[in-house]
């Protein structure tokens, strides 16, 4: 009956968020539309005021160049070469204009090119010591560039423990919005399997961590009322009264935490003692 009214009050509680975003989105359409009005006729004083003005002037920052030839493909100019004592004046010298066409080179160098920057040596894809391995570069992705949104990787083998383990390994990787794309897609793939439960919690944990704590109560929810038997619904149940505390719900946040002593009597330890704890945290 409690987890009913638990049910109950979540739904309410998502149908007043829905009608403040409504009214929110209203109250913004007002606000864009009014300053719309007033922006018209403050422009056009401000436009008929104008003075003309004269174009900026830059001033050119010289740099050295070197002496322009007409002709894209002109050949460079050489100042003329001394001659020496004791030496025709026909002679060809390669020390006195090295770069001259013709002249010996050292074999495997090219002129004009830069060398390639050189990767860094050590662990696979050129990660420093003690950092992170990219996924990407495991499963034979590029590395992706600083900054760009992440993508969920493939899962190494087609079985439903294998896309869970890449779910729960991203949890604990701390990267919980790939853990949510991964883990969501599995309970939507897997709705019957065994590890659906699991994969449910963990999507809730995924939520909790980013503090989505409505999202996160309704998978919560699910496990408890779904999956009341799976070893993870203590934990869940747990987790529900903490995403309802944070909404500033301590009615059903303490109900929630009622019902997981009474319901599940033989929890773990360290559920109790969370139990107890949150209990007296929220003055239940």
């Amino acid at each position: 009956m409690r987890v009913e009214q638990l049910e109950n009050k979540l739904r309410q509680l998502t149908g007043e968020n829905e009608q403040l975003q409504y009214r929110v989105r209203q109250l913004e359409e007002q606000l864009r539309q009014q300053g719309g009005a007033q922006a018209a006729p403050a422009s056009r004083p401000a436009s008929a005021a104008a003075q003309p003005q004269s174009p900026p002037t830059y001033q050119q920052q010289s740099y050295p160049q070197q002496p322009y030839q007409q002709g894209a493909a002109a050949a460079p100019s050489y100042p003329p070469a001394t001659p020496q004592p004791g030496r025709r004046n026909d002679a060809f010298d390669p020390n006195a204009n090295p770069n001259a066409p013709g002249v010996p080179r050292q074999l495997g160098s090219i002129v004009g090119q830069p060398s390639a920057p050189e990767r860094p040596v050590g662990a696979p894809g050129g990660r420093n010591a003690g950092e992170p391995l990219d996924l990407s570069s495991v499963h034979g992705g590029a590395p992706q560039a600083g900054g760009e949104t992440q993508v969920a990787t493939a899962a190494p083998g087609q079985s439903p423990r294998d896309e869970f383990d890449l779910g729960y390994g991203y949890i604990q990787r701390k990267d919980y919005a790939l853990a949510e794309e991964t883990l969501r897609g599995f309970v939507k793939k897997y709705p019957n399997d065994r590890l659906t439960a699991d994969a449910q919690y963990w999507l809730g944990e995924s939520l909790f961590q980013r503090q989505r704590y409505r999202d996160a109560a309704e998978s919560f929810l699910t496990v408890t009322t779904k999956f009341d038997t799976a070893t993870r619904a203590p934990d869940a149940l747990l987790r529900l009264g903490q995403s309802l505390a944070a909404l500033k719900e301590k009615e059903a946040a303490c109900a929630a935490f009622g019902e997981v002593t009474r319901k599940y009597p033989r929890a773990s330890s360290g559920v109790k003692q969370g139990v107890d704890r949150e209990q007296k945290r929220n003055g239940c």
